[in-house]
């Protein structure tokens, strides 16, 4: 159900009506205050600007040509221009009641009409470094991201994931060197890879202070990227191992990503000559100092200066750019891609710049193909610096979220003593992680937040405990009432003002999801989660449900509601990756 989506087509058609430009935009939006409607539309304004006429007069002619009728029981003029709706109840209750058992919610699958296709999306996102553990700076890519992917398969978009992990380069040859020595003195590779950056730490040592050792690391990324089987061998062993380091975090965080959605940087190292041929053939790159250059006149200084991006290293080396150039044209032809949407930090916009507008001249990108790089800021101590430890180094994401089941185990056990042992842990478990990827997704992807684990595990305020705890409420209800919150008959009567608050809402999910999907913003539905459980406990407190005494109607559409709100607050946390319990 697209309440917004509704009511821009009604006003359009009376803008229309009115002798308004076709194009206009009717700029419908939801009322951030109950006085002013619903629903308000504002585009009069700006249309009555581009015909130098008076915008309440404007206004009042499309309100006269407005087709409502049985939509809204009030629609009414303010201030210089804008018109208010307020949408009927008995409107809102036969949508609500159409959507009851819906296991989308009312929220449309794509290909419900010919402008809403749904689409191949390429998803770029996580891509640790396989040379290291996965730490903090990992977490806002993979979450984020996989937000955004589980939004788009709700709505019916079909997704590919990709995660572009780091499993090539000159620091493998001093791994593999390092690891090549351990197993020639008896150790299992699997020992020896057990701490990763321990691991990555002695051999980085070896390769400044150790005589030979660095000669020795090099000649192994030679022998690599040859295809010699022996180091080729050696590097299955270490990729094996690091890539179930990043499963257990993947698991640990209830993210979708599998092994089958790694397309690592080595996968495009058999095309990486061809781009550079086909952008020498094109005259898009150029020699300069020996090194394969792009100059990018669109992104020039304020002195006319191109920018510089280099394709290939004048030793013959590839760089980070021929992979991504690589990946763009493997996204957009083999997996036919319609949208691709790359999430890294802030610090590569730049990179992820140049890559778009050399992959657009050389044709690795058609026009058809949208391209999205979405760069998010950082997590931050309370000292307003880079999430670290005490002494300074970096934090292990499963460090991490290993704390923050600990102290999710503490909160809960101070709630409730009587948990067993095994139900604390489960609890404790979807608790503390959610708590931290709800902190985290329900900050502006662009802006940068600080960490701190006493707001993100409180059990008041926009957090993941308090919303896992709206919902075991709910059905804590339906078990006092002796009730299948799934099979009992749904129908609403909306009489309290708090009743049509909810109502109107639960029917405004798919505005959110869709935007959502378009800014890829998970922010918006961590907002719309919060503001429905808000919402729900003022109807919780205003309109009593269980109470003796409440006529049967009023019973019914109060329960009714509640499994609505239920469902609602269960699809969108697992869409945000986190899980729910029954009793909390």
């Amino acid at each position: 159900m697209n309440i917004k989506q509704l009511l821009s087509e009604k006003v359009s058609a009376a803008m229309v009506a009115a002798g308004l430009p076709a194009d206009t935009n009717p700029a419908v939006s939801i009322s951030n205050r109950a006085n002013f409607g619903d629903y308000q539309a504002n585009g009069v304004m700006g249309a009555a600007k581009r015909l130098k006429t008076n915008p309440r007069e404007l206004a009042k002619k499309v309100v006269e040509h407005l087709d409502l009728v049985g939509i809204a029981d009030k629609v009414e003029l303010a201030g210089p221009g804008f018109i208010n709706i307020h949408l009927d109840k008995v409107w809102l209750a036969s949508q609500l009641s159409t959507i009851a058992d819906d296991k989308n919610l009312g929220v449309s699958q794509r290909g419900y009409n010919a402008t809403d296709k749904a689409q191949n999306v390429v998803v770029d996102y996580s891509a640790p470094n396989l040379a290291k553990e996965m730490h903090v700076g990992h977490l806002r890519s993979t979450i984020i991201g996989d937000a955004v992917v589980r939004a788009l398969e709700f709505r019916g978009d079909k997704v590919i994931r990709q995660n572009h992990m780091g499993d090539w380069g000159t620091q493998f040859g001093m791994l593999l060197a390092h690891l090549s020595d351990k197993l020639q003195a008896n150790e299992v590779a699997e020992t020896a890879l057990a701490d990763l950056e321990n691991f990555y730490r002695e051999a980085k040592v070896r390769f400044d202070d150790e005589e030979g050792f660095a000669d020795r690391a090099r000649d192994y990324v030679v022998r690599l990227q040859s295809g010699d089987v022996e180091c080729a061998t050696l590097w299955q062993q270490f990729i094996d191992i690091s890539i179930a380091h990043s499963e257990e975090i993947y698991e640990k965080l209830n993210v979708t990503l599998t092994r089958e959605d790694i397309m690592g940087e080595s996968a495009y190292n058999p095309d990486l000559s061809n781009v550079i041929d086909d952008l020498m053939a094109k005259n898009i790159a150029v020699e300069d100092q020996g090194a394969k250059v792009v100059f990018i006149d669109e992104m020039a200084n304020k002195d006319g200066e191109p920018s510089v991006f280099i394709v290939q290293k004048s030793g013959g080396g590839y760089l980070y750019a021929t992979t991504d150039l690589s990946a763009c044209r493997y996204r957009s032809n083999d997996l036919n891609a319609d949208r691709i949407i790359i999430f890294t930090d802030a610090r590569q916009a730049l990179h992820f710049k140049q890559v778009e507008i050399v992959a657009r001249k050389a044709e690795f990108l058609p026009e058809n193909v949208s391209y999205h790089h979405c760069p998010f800021g950082m997590m931050m101590g309370n000292d307003g610096k880079p999430f670290k430890t005490r002494s300074g180094g970096t934090i292990k994401l499963a460090e991490l979220l290993d704390e923050a089941v600990v102290r999710a185990k503490d909160v809960i056990s101070e709630k409730n003593p009587d948990y067993s042992d095994e139900k604390l842990t489960e609890v404790a478990q979807k608790v503390g992680i959610g708590a931290v990827k709800f902190a985290d997704l329900s900050k502006n992807r662009t802006s940068d937040y600080i960490f701190n684990w006493k707001t993100m595990l409180s059990f008041e305020g926009a957090t993941a405990p308090y919303l896992q705890y709206a919902y075991s409420r709910i059905q804590s209800i339906f078990s006092k009432a002796n009730v299948n919150q799934h099979e009992f008959d749904k129908t609403f009567n909306l009489v309290e003002p708090q009743e049509k608050a909810l109502a109107l809402k639960l029917l405004q999910l798919e505005d959110v999801i869709d935007a959502v999907i378009n800014e890829c913003t998970p922010n918006l539905l961590c907002n719309y989660l919060y503001e429905l459980a808000s919402l729900y406990m003022s109807f919780y407190e205003a309109c009593p449900i269980l109470k003796d005494g409440i006529e049967k109607q009023a019973k019914q559409t109060r329960l009714a509601l509640c499994a609505q709100v239920s469902n609602t607050l269960k699809k969108g946390l697992d869409i945000l990756g986190i899980e729910v319990m029954e009793r909390m």
